[in-house]
């Protein structure tokens, strides 16, 4: 019972930080009806940014992550007004792949500063493992849980209780409304990207600090791309369950399933998207999206 009650509390640590990528997704989705191919690459590029601070530089936790949000509102801000910008009212296909070409771009950035080589800032974080019994939380899991828990409980504040949420919330129901209230769509865009490039970035960070950064962490996305599905994809509530849901299934099946397969298994890295396609074959609109009623 204890080696399964560690796997739920680390799996709920390591879901919060798939729901704070996911939420990166969403909003992007509710604002231009287009997914961020490069939002797995802001993710990356704030792994990178992490480990510069932390090692490197030497710099506490709190000012690194103070700095690398100041890098994330500058790489949202200008990704949003050269690349994104001049695409507004134009096909959502030429969105998406703009978006692959921002990922492209990043990717090579991060090889060109980094090398693309693994960096790990482990030794350097804080130590504040949580213990309850028998069960207990490691240094990099706890801060990444308190993190994670602390950013989505703001952004959850901004979306729902603020002028520029309220007017992302409009924006996402109908722009041409919104515009003729006077609402300008290219600041909300602005900080819809802006919010994006943090969340990205914060999440590389935390997550870097768990199993250390190399090119392919990236490819969280996809798993963030699976809890995005899962929940609804216009549906932040939705991200943040299922980020949690699908963060403790791993865990398990890494737990559980893993060591009874060939060769150390790997079934964790694809257990969340089999849960996903279970789902989403009895729940199209994912477990709290909103299903659309089109009248003829």
């Amino acid at each position: 019972m204890t080696f399964f009650l560690q796997l739920v509390v680390t799996g709920f640590s390591l879901g919060m930080i798939y729901a704070l990528v996911a939420i990166g997704f969403v909003i992007i989705l509710k604002c231009s009806d287009a997914f961020n191919i490069a939002q797995g690459h802001f993710v990356l590029i704030g792994g990178y940014l992490g480990y510069t601070f932390l090692v490197p530089l030497g710099l506490p936790i709190w000012a690194s992550l103070l700095l690398a949000i100041g890098v994330a509102i500058i790489m949202g801000l200008l990704i949003e007004r050269l690349t994104l910008r001049p695409l507004v009212g134009k096909p959502v296909l030429a969105v998406i792949m703009m978006t692959i070409a921002l990922a492209t771009i990043l990717e090579g950035l991060a090889t060109l500063f980094w090398g693309g080589e693994y960096k790990a800032y482990h030794g350097v974080l804080p130590t504040v493992a949580l213990k309850l019994g028998e069960i207990s939380l490691p240094s990099e899991s706890l801060i990444g849980l308190i993190v994670s828990v602390v950013v989505v409980a703001i952004l959850m504040f901004l979306f729902h209780y603020t002028k520029i949420g309220l007017a992302m919330r409009a924006t996402a129901e109908d722009l041409q409304v919104v515009q003729s209230h006077g609402i300008r769509a290219t600041t909300v865009y602005s900080v819809s990207w802006v919010i994006a490039s943090i969340v990205g970035v914060i999440g590389g960070i935390l997550w870097g600090g768990i199993s250390g950064v190399m090119t392919p962490l990236a490819e969280m996305a996809m798993t963030a791309f699976a809890v995005v599905l899962l929940g609804g994809v216009n549906s932040i509530g939705g991200a943040i369950v299922a980020g949690i849901i699908l963060g403790v299934l791993e865990n398990l099946a890494a737990g559980y399933l893993d060591p009874l397969l060939p060769a150390g298994g790997g079934l964790a890295h694809v257990f969340p998207f089999i849960v996903m396609i279970i789902v989403l074959i009895f729940r199209p609109h994912g477990l709290f999206g909103l299903v659309t009623i089109e009248r003829i």
